[in-house]
């Protein structure tokens, strides 16, 4: 880096760059060894000079050898990478398989749709509130409770109670 800033001391006004251009192959071909697309590689250079600037602005110690420092910093990318692949991965198979659970037809979904109905007209009308603005409405327990002015309590007991019977008449009415 010594030699760096005196070539630069002799009339180059370049900002000081923490890696050579023989650091920045190794980065480069540590960072391809490691499995990192050639479109990233330039992010993972990128990365590891960061690193390095901010190891020195924070008041540590340079690396004796930078370029070894910088190859174990490219290969920790690099699995930073994998994993971050990996779990965008799992990701999209999770929402690819929620995309692929069988939808009922359109005969299934009025049949559940009706016998669904008249279970909530079957409900004392407290419970059908509460049932209602919780799931319909998507209200919280907290908010159904403030705009009823009832305590929390009680909103959680009726629509235990409610969803319990809604679903005692589901599965009597074998709906479901």
């Amino acid at each position: 880096m010594l030699r760096r800033k005196a070539r630069r001391g002799q009339g180059d006004h370049v900002h000081d760059d923490p890696l050579d251009a023989a650091q920045e192959r190794r980065v480069r071909a540590v960072l391809a060894l490691g499995g990192v697309p050639q479109a990233d590689l330039p992010d993972g250079v990128q990365q590891v000079r960061l690193r390095l600037l901010e190891r020195t602005a924070s008041g540590r110690e340079a690396p004796r050898d930078v370029s070894a420092w910088a190859a174990v910093v490219a290969s920790n990318l690099a699995m930073d990478w994998h994993r971050a692949r990996r779990r965008q991965d799992r990701l999209g198979e999770r929402l690819a398989a929620l995309r692929q659970t069988e939808h009922p037809s359109g005969e299934d979904t009025s049949l559940l749709s009706l016998a669904v109905a008249q279970g909530l007209d079957e409900l004392p009308d407290a419970q059908r509130q509460v049932l209602v603005l919780r799931f319909y409405a998507d209200l919280p327990v907290r908010g159904i409770a403030e705009e009823l002015g009832i305590p929390e309590g009680t909103v959680k007991s009726r629509l235990h109670t409610a969803v319990r019977a809604l679903r005692a008449r589901l599965h009597e009415d074998e709906v479901v």
